[in-house]
């Protein structure tokens, strides 16, 4: 279906058994954040609000909830575009399979933005304020309520214009801080962000810097704002695509308003000036904590007549926004190879919290005539480190191509490379760099460290899942288990410090030392080794989340052989918390009780209870 509105949306998802209803008034300070969490963990339908406490204006949450209704919502336009995406990877396929593409570049070029002046826009129907938007608070130490799917639109001063513009996913915070009430709401954006281009660029001019934010509208306006688009795609143009519905706008007072947007809010972003902004419960399951930064001056909030708050929750992964990169590797899986030539398939492991953990496995054709080793793999992961979004990953495991090697299987990815892994070879530092702002594991705020781990040959090792025989711990580290074949975590004392924490971490390498651990390359060192090594999806948590490779990565027999760091024993990740890691997320158990109500007998969610 081609929806108008999400509205429209709502509609439809509940004619197709997709949605559920709430008619009880909720709270949206936690509340309405625990009823989502419980109903996605049970992979539930999308959620309509009809009542939101302290405020005229329904909402809806978990539209993407799931892959097989992320993939209904778009299934009138998910092959047209897929065709396009194909053709954006190798043109000559228009030229080899005509009958399959002939309809692709007219489908292009009717999805073109539709400037609307003599119209009135549905999303102006009437006007209303900030602090009369749904107030979510997701999180108990979030600094205030946030806008979550917001779409945000800037143009580039030196080439106005829609298809010069950018829409970006940058969190909104509405309320909270210092922010004057209706009048300022806060922007955060980070590193590797078109609207920061844009506002280095109007920090040379005296023009005012405009933005407008939309919330809501057709669902493919939200994940186009989040879609990683190939150089010369605007956000606009492929909202049009995905949606079958040319993205409508107009401009008012200078503002670009979206037609079809449910909220639409203007205003000028204040360029010399910034402001305290979160705590926010964020996407790797912990708070990204208060920092400065922009914030806007609101001068109009305009909403349609039908207007539904579109919203989600994020939090450790698996989250909603989970089906975001679901979507986002379906369609950009054609245009890997051209992006990043030699390589074979890459996954930024959700359950990791995405820019933490990328798995990749690409060809190695440097010296077929010799020794198999990591060379061509190798100059593909500087590639990757060196490219947009993918430079702010932290741990990158790249492994050459085989039969049936899939970075979608963790288990099996991770053994295929333990079994052929050289420590005193197949270790690359990145040191004093850039991570992603969200990453607390760092040197400082946006700081750390990188590690290329590279696999290529013949296998060396049979990975295990029993201890030597003849085995034993220092004082103070406790419960070994096995995470998976190959990989063994250990409880280890609390850190407290850097010198006191490398001393542990030294003292348990020496211990280790004394036994036969060939068959055991990799060794986590953690606060609570049976949680980390009850799922696969704690295991990559806990450990990528937690540890910065060049302070955290430790080794059995280690030595630095001409500015080469390896070891010959097993490798040791500290993954244990550090004094300076942000708190992860915990609900508030008195919310929960009081949700537990809906999930009653009597309540409008009891078939989820």
């Amino acid at each position: 279906m081609i929806y108008r509105s999400m509205m429209e949306c709502v509609l439809d998802l509940e004619k197709n058994g997709h949605l559920v209803r709430i008619k009880e008034e909720v709270d949206p300070n936690l509340e309405m954040a625990e009823i989502h969490r419980r109903i996605f963990d049970k992979k539930g339908p999308a959620i309509f609000f009809e009542k939101v406490k302290g405020s005229p204006f329904p909402a809806v949450s978990n539209v993407y909830g799931t892959f097989e209704r992320t993939d209904f919502l778009f299934r009138k336009t998910l092959p047209s575009v897929s065709k396009i995406m194909e053709l954006k990877a190798d043109p000559s396929r228009l030229i080899k399979r005509p009958m399959r593409y002939l309809s692709a570049p007219l489908t292009a070029l009717t999805a073109l933005p539709l400037r609307q002046s003599l119209f009135s826009a549905p999303s102006m129907y009437a006007e209303t304020s900030i602090s009369q938007l749904p107030q979510i608070v997701s999180w108990p130490d979030d600094g205030g309520a946030f806008v979550t799917l917001p779409q945000v639109y800037t143009e580039d001063p030196e080439k106005p214009g829609i298809m010069g513009s950018n829409i970006g996913m940058y969190r909104i915070q509405l309320s909270g801080n210092n922010y004057v009430k209706d009048r300022e709401i806060g922007l955060h954006y980070q590193i590797h962000r078109g609207i920061g281009v844009h506002h280095e660029k109007y920090n040379r001019l005296d023009d005012d810097f405009r933005c407008s934010i939309f919330i809501g509208g057709p669902p493919a306006h939200a994940f186009s704002a989040i879609m990683p688009l190939p150089e010369g795609v605007p956000e606009p143009l492929f909202a049009g695509l995905l949606g079958g519905r040319r993205f409508r706008y107009k401009r008012k007072n200078g503002f670009v308003i979206s037609s079809d947007a449910d909220f639409v809010i203007t205003g000028k972003i204040v360029k010399n000036s910034k402001k305290p902004e979160g705590p926010f419960g964020d996407h790797l399951g912990y708070y990204s904590l208060q920092h400065e930064f922009p914030y806007m001056e609101v001068e109009k909030v305009y909403h349609r007549k039908d207007a539904v708050w579109h919203f989600t929750c994020v939090g450790r992964p698996p989250a909603e926004d989970s089906s975001f990169g679901y979507l986002i590797h379906k369609l950009v899986e054609e245009l890997g190879p051209q992006e990043f030539p030699g390589l074979v398939d890459i996954h930024a492991v959700d359950a990791a919290g995405v820019h933490p953990l990328l798995l990749a496995i690409g060809k190695e054709r440097y010296m077929p005539f010799r020794e198999k080793k990591p060379e061509e793999i190798l100059t593909i992961a500087n590639r990757i480190l060196g490219s947009g979004q993918t430079s702010l990953a932290k741990f990158l495991f790249i492994a050459a191509e085989e039969n049936n090697l899939d970075t979608h299987d963790i288990p099996h990815f991770f053994r295929h490379l333990l079994e052929r892994v050289d420590w005193t070879r197949d270790v690359h530092f990145q040191t004093r760099t850039t991570i992603d702002t969200l990453d607390y594991s760092g040197s400082g705020w946006n700081e750390g460290s990188k590690v290329v781990i590279a696999c290529c040959g013949a296998v060396k090792r049979t990975l295990t899942t029993k201890l030597p025989s003849i085995f034993s711990l220092p004082d103070g580290f406790t419960g070994p288990r096995f995470v998976l074949p190959g990989i063994l975590a250990i409880s280890g004392p609390s850190f407290n410090s850097y010198e006191e924490g490398y001393r542990s971490a030294e003292e348990l390498s020496i211990t280790l030392e004394r036994f036969e651990m060939n068959q055991i390359p990799l060794v986590v060192l953690c606060d609570d080794s049976a949680f980390l090594s009850t799922s696969v999806n704690n295991f990559v948590w806990v450990t990528f989340t937690r540890a910065n490779p060049s302070h955290d990565i430790h080794g059995v027999k280690s030595a630095v052989v001409y500015k080469h760091w390896g070891c010959e024993g097993p490798l040791i990740i500290d993954a244990r918390k550090k004094p300076h890691h942000a708190p992860e997320l915990v609900t508030d158990p008195v919310v929960s009780k009081r949700v537990d109500a809906l999930f009653s007998a009597s309540g409008s969610l009891s078939k989820w209870g």
